[in-house]
């Protein structure tokens, strides 16, 4: 069993765990990232790149951040005429043609009594955009990873032809790292379970749940295939470091140590995997995989396991450094290169099914960093938290670009307290620094074939938004926090329905 006892060891520092991709396989040599190495004068993709996928996710990802990038300064000059007699209708007027919606009319009515509250219009004018970017999301699939869609149909073919029947990831609730499974690893979002928890450090006894789930629905349905089927479970951790600043802008919930984020990622998978074999029985293994994100420039480097699924948390294979082995090769030598290299790197012989799939991560990845050279000039400007609103409950299937959301996935602040803290902390640097609210977004999906399911969700919205309302009075009361109640059915295709907020017009109590 590979270092089950490591996270609790005192000194992590003896391990390796460095801040960037290692150069091959040696334990002795790092490859250290510069800032600008990839910003040649003449740019070319790497042959395996998928120019267009690059061109179309590069179009999504500047259309939805600009619906929220452009609130600040359309509220700037509105803020500038405000004490004008047509006020409200030139105020309407330049939110319907910039923004696409309206303001809210009862905190526009109040700017001739008091100061226009900008706090609530920020707030406001964010949940907005939220529900714009839902809607084209459900309704026009951007990312073209929807159920029906073909990518979604080829990837899931591909995952059994891996021999592995499902597919389950957690990345840190970094807001870094909310694109991690539709760019960095470009897996269709439909054809994969993801739940985001801070330091990736997912609850097992959930996740065992949801494994006994997926077994039984292969037992009663033959879904995605029959229980006879010699298929596992894959179960993904993504812990994340900096190439560039890594003292500072690791993960948080780590302290920036990259040696403790992927041991603890690991402790967790291997717990994970001792939980279902004591009880379901060794028959019932699951299989693993750690991989790190390098948020400065998206590129990967996965621990590949051996057949018995020992992981080694000093040895990995490096999509950067296969990307410089293999730029002057052919595409198909590439890929047969990159397979050679995942196979020597494992720390005994690796089941070839995991050697296809990883071989897909990193050419897949491969794209992604091209992506980043191409058009953020090789490393991200935002190197650190750059979230525009905290994302709370269970769902946002809808989100999956980088620094758009933080997530806190929880069922009750109480337990969930530790994510949400978190964010709350990084969103009082981004936000609450410049006298601007901290938007929060409470989300709970249910499923409509279950009588009573939409109801309940309702009130778990409203008993979250009171519970984030007690935790963080403080700023509550000064209106520095406001919140935004909605559900979704997730049998449907049709985007999240609000069902309340900090924001709606307080009744007249009538006597």
């Amino acid at each position: 069993m590979a270092f089950r006892g490591l996270a609790k060891a005192k000194n992590l520092d003896r391990f390796p765990g460095p801040t960037a991709p290692r150069k091959r396989y040696s334990v002795e040599q790092n490859s250290q990232i510069q800032p600008n190495s990839f910003r040649a004068p003449s740019f070319s993709h790497h042959p395996i790149t998928d120019i267009a996928s690059n061109k179309s996710l590069s179009s999504y990802e500047a259309e939805v951040k600009g619906k929220f990038d452009q609130i600040v300064p359309l509220l700037k000059r509105v803020s500038e005429f405000q004490n004008q007699q047509d006020f409200v209708s030139k105020a309407q007027d330049l939110a319907r043609r910039e923004l696409g919606f309206d303001l809210p009319a009862h905190v526009l009515d109040k700017a001739w009594i008091q100061p226009l509250d900008m706090r609530a219009l920020f707030a406001w004018c964010v949940f907005q955009a939220h529900q714009l970017v839902s809607n084209d999301f459900f309704d026009l699939d951007p990312l073209k990873g929807a159920e029906d869609s073909n990518e979604a149909k080829g990837f899931e073919s591909f995952l059994i032809d891996c021999g592995f029947h499902l597919l389950d990831v957690t990345p840190c609730s970094d807001g870094r790292l909310a694109h991690t499974i539709s760019y960095a690893l470009r897996i269709p979002f439909s054809a994969v379970r993801r739940r985001s928890h801070a330091g990736a450090l997912f609850d097992i006894e959930n996740t065992v749940s949801r494994w006994v789930k997926t077994e039984h629905r292969r037992f009663r349905e033959s879904i995605p295939n029959s229980a006879s089927s010699p298929t596992r479970y894959l179960k993904a951790v993504t812990y994340h470091f900096s190439s560039l600043d890594p003292l500072h802008q690791g993960c948080a919930a780590h302290g920036s140590n990259d040696a403790v984020a992927a041991a603890e990622g690991l402790k967790r998978l291997l717990d994970f995997r001792e939980a279902v074999e004591n009880s379901f029985c060794c028959g019932a293994s699951v299989d693993l995989l750690l991989i790190g994100i390098d948020t400065d420039t998206d590129a990967i480097r996965v621990h590949v396991p051996s057949s018995d699924s020992e992981i080694l948390l000093d040895r990995w294979v490096s999509a950067i450094d296969l990307y410089e082995d293999t730029k002057l090769l052919s595409r198909e030598q590439s890929l047969q290169q990159i397979a050679n290299q995942i196979e020597s790197c494992a720390p005994g012989k690796p089941d070839q099914g995991m050697v296809s799939f990883i071989t897909k991560l990193i050419a897949n990845n491969i794209s992604q960093i091209d992506y980043v050279r191409e058009f953020h000039g090789g490393a991200y400007s935002d190197a650190g938290h750059a979230e525009r609103f905290i994302g709370v409950g269970i769902g946002f299937k809808e989100v999956h670009l980088r620094n758009l959301t933080y997530f806190s996935h929880l069922d009750t602040v109480e337990e969930g307290a530790p994510d949400l803290d978190v964010g709350v902390k990084i969103f009082k640097g981004l936000n609450v620094s410049k006298d601007l609210p901290i938007p929060v977004v409470i989300r709970f999906d249910y499923s409509g074939k279950v009588p009573g399911a939409k109801e309940r969700a309702i009130a778990d919205c409203r008993r979250v938004n009171s519970a984030i309302s007690s935790r963080y009075s403080n700023l509550v009361e000064n209106g520095l926090l406001h919140t935004l109640l909605t559900i979704r059915d997730r049998n449907q295709k049709s985007s999240a329905e609000v069902v309340g907020s900090s924001l709606d017009p307080v009744s007249q109590e009538v006597h």
